[in-house]
């Protein structure tokens, strides 16, 4: 008996054993897979570049290939199709059903009186020991009805939920894809000059050391000019390093391979847009009415809003109605084939008891979204401000760049006539020249600064920065609608109002 009784339960050990799931972690050559696969996809289906990038190609490639952006196109697709089936959820319940009963014999059974426990029927059967069943119901629940209309209407503020998302996300990516252009367009436009400066610079160091090796001048004078042109070269490399990983950053942008090769086509820099008046008060309106994420927030609260409908339904009691057709193969039928209809009235009353708690949990999200709202406004007032400000000190710092570089050349071109009728010395020269190339590469930064900064206000008002888009388009005409969209709209730079009864200054600003 022991042996038996172990046996079994070694036996049922073993099968337990036999069932247990184990963890099984990835092999090497599954990720080798999954990594090739990934490397293959990420660069697919892309338009070929095929000659230099302007700003409106690099837009359109971001929005077209970005995989941020692309994901946030999914969502927004997801989303129609979550409210395409909340639709069918409207519709009654049509259901229908097949069968098969069988057995070895007939079912069959007797009758006893209930008087006399006497058995006063012989053993019948009214079934076939093999039936066929079948049948077609429509079945239609009010309460569940109510509920997948305000299911419906919650789906279709997500739809709107994700538009604002997929708007926001392409305002930053636009933002984003400006930003990088600029700074690598002057880093395009820098890397001659820079080489040239080093050069420049490298020379200029060997003469000084030379004049103070040879005692050629006082020691104190070609130390100090060293330590200028040192001063000149630091700057200088420190601005270049900042703008040379931008081509990095805008290729990624534009989901092109980190160590691809591609050319920019430079922007017109001299070209100037029309001039705006306006102040913080419109701005701050603007902001307030185009920002994606109040807009985001407002379709939250009519989602929550909605919730206060479906806690108010669930209170009801249900009424469920049915009628259908039906069909069984039973011989002893009289109709093998009948109509049948019902309805029956159902009330959860524990509903009627969550009511208050679930009331409480609406109201408070709705508070939470209130304050959530409040606090994006904030933060979107500072943007505005932040940005308005920014962009009237880069503008001013460019004004300013401008105005060196114009001294600069000056001074180049007297230094140069001096240097030719031998009233100056070589090391003057050479230090203005560097001097100029160092206020060209100045006054690109400074561009390209307040180019960022425009795009920075652009994005805190929430401007539209796209047109609508069709996945059919390729990169061409998407870039064009983009230039063309950017030609008709107001996207001007403004500055702002120190005082609220002081008159808006105008600006010029270069062109986007």
């Amino acid at each position: 008996m022991n042996r038996l009784y172990a046996i079994g339960l070694g036996s049922a050990l073993l099968f337990l054993t036999s069932c247990m799931i184990v963890p099984h972690p990835l092999t090497d050559e599954e990720i080798r897979l999954r990594v090739a696969d990934d490397i293959r996809i990420l660069h697919a289906d892309q338009d070929p570049v095929t000659g230099p990038i302007d700003l409106y190609e690099a837009m359109a490639r971001a929005l077209k290939y970005n995989l941020d952006s692309r994901v946030k196109v999914m969502q927004t697709m997801f989303a129609h199709q979550q409210l395409d089936l909340a639709h069918y959820s409207l519709l009654p319940q049509l259901a229908a059903n097949a069968g098969y009963d069988g057995r070895n014999n007939f079912s069959g059974g007797t009758a006893v009186s209930l008087l006399t426990g006497r058995q006063i029927l012989e053993p019948v059967t009214s079934a076939d020991r093999n039936i066929f069943t079948g049948n077609l119901y429509l079945s239609w629940d009010v309460l569940d009805f109510g509920l997948s209309y305000v299911r419906a209407q919650q789906a279709a503020d997500n739809v709107l939920i994700a538009q604002e998302e997929k708007r926001r996300q392409a305002i930053r990516l636009i933002q984003d894809v400006r930003n990088a252009f600029w700074r690598a367009a002057s880093a395009d436009r820098l890397i001659g000059k820079v080489a040239s400066l080093d050069d420049q610079v490298t020379k200029a160091l060997a003469n000084t050391r030379t004049i103070y090796d040879r005692k050629l001048q006082s020691p104190l004078a070609p130390l100090n000019y060293q330590r200028d042109l040192l001063n000149i070269q630091r700057e200088v490399q420190r601005l270049y390093r900042e703008l040379n990983i931008a081509k990095v950053q805008l290729a990624s942008l534009m989901n092109l391979q980190p160590d691809a090769f591609y050319q920019l086509k430079m922007p017109a820099v001299d070209r100037a847009v029309p001039v705006a008046n306006l102040d913080l008060d419109r701005l701050e309106e603007q902001a307030l009415m185009n920002r994606p994420e109040l807009r985001t927030i407002d379709y939250q609260k009519r989602v929550n809003a909605k919730e206060a409908k479906v806690a108010l339904l669930q209170m009801f009691p249900n009424l469920r109605a049915q009628f259908g057709g039906n069909y069984s193969s039973n011989s002893f039928f009289l109709y093998q084939n009948w109509l049948g209809y019902a309805s029956q009235v159902s009330w959860n009353l524990l509903n009627v008891f969550s009511q208050r708690a679930k009331s409480k949990v609406i109201q408070t999200q709705d508070d939470v979204l209130k304050t959530q709202s409040l606090a994006t406004s904030l933060t979107v007032l500072t943007e505005v401000h932040v940005g308005a400000t920014q962009l009237a000190y880069s503008r001013q710092e460019l004004d300013n760049a401008a105005r060196y570089q114009v001294t600069q050349v000056q001074i180049a071109d007297q230094t140069q006539r001096g240097w030719l009728t031998r009233s100056t010395s070589d090391l003057n020269l050479i230090r203005e020249k560097v001097n100029e190339v160092l206020a060209e590469v100045r006054l690109d930064v400074a561009r390209s600064a307040f180019e960022a900064a425009q795009g920075n206000l652009m994005a805190a008002i929430g401007e539209d920065a796209v047109p609508s888009m069709t996945p059919s388009q390729n990169v061409a005409e998407l870039a064009q609608a983009i230039r063309e969209h950017w030609e008709r709209s107001e996207m001007v730079a403004m500055v702002p109002v120190r005082k609220k009864e002081q008159d808006v200054p105008t600006i010029r600003p270069v062109a986007q």
